[in-house]
């Protein structure tokens, strides 16, 4: 089983699936054993309860602020705009990892 299950939400899930895998690529290369999935943001009541870490694509950032107050234990913040427009995984690992405190 994975250490930590960082989850991702977007307008639909689709396009967050190329940054999955290689935020999963970059997780190895750190050595750390993380689940990650992303999700649409209609689904957050679904998948959102079980996760250590919750990102949001630019497209829901605008739900910041109910998530916080929905999962007031989970760490949760948006994905910066460059980090997300340039498929980087590490750059979202790396917002994952500060959040979890890791």
């Amino acid at each position: 089983m994975a250490d930590k299950r960082i989850v991702l939400f977007c307008a639909g899930g689709m396009s967050t699936s190329l940054l999955v895998n290689k935020m999963r690529e970059a997780a190895k290369l750190y050595g750390k054993d993380y689940s990650i999935d992303a999700y649409g943001l209609s689904e957050v009541d679904k998948y959102g309860p079980e996760a250590d870490c919750i990102l949001l694509g630019p497209q829901v950032r605008y739900a910041l602020k109910s998530l916080q107050a929905k999962f007031p234990g989970t760490p949760i913040d948006g994905i910066d705009m460059r980090v997300y427009g340039t498929m980087n995984g590490k750059g979202a690992v790396d917002i994952a990892m500060k959040l979890m405190n890791e």
